[in-house]
């Protein structure tokens, strides 16, 4: 369906899906450890605007989340916590 869409791109859904779906999780689970994890005094969530909240030196890895939202938080976790 791709190649009728897109005939010259040379683009493969594939593989292309698969690194959107690694990198989705990979985020994910970033944010899901800062949220649950042992030391998350230091971080919270904004629901409405889906952005981690934290203090600027805490954590390194939640700087991107800070100024980005993550719109699939909520359905990434239906899909990617164990019941």
């Amino acid at each position: 369906m791709l190649d009728k869409v897109l005939p010259h791109a040379m683009l493969k859904a594939k593989p292309n899906l698969e690194s959107r779906i690694k990198t989705l999780k990979r985020d994910w689970a970033i944010v899901y450890d800062m949220r649950s994890g042992k030391n998350n005094g230091s971080f919270g969530w904004d629901k409405h605007e889906q952005l981690v909240v934290a203090e600027d030196a805490v954590h390194k890895e939640a700087d991107q989340f800070k100024y980005r939202s993550f719109l699939y938080y909520d359905q990434l976790t239906a899909i990617y916590t164990k019941d």
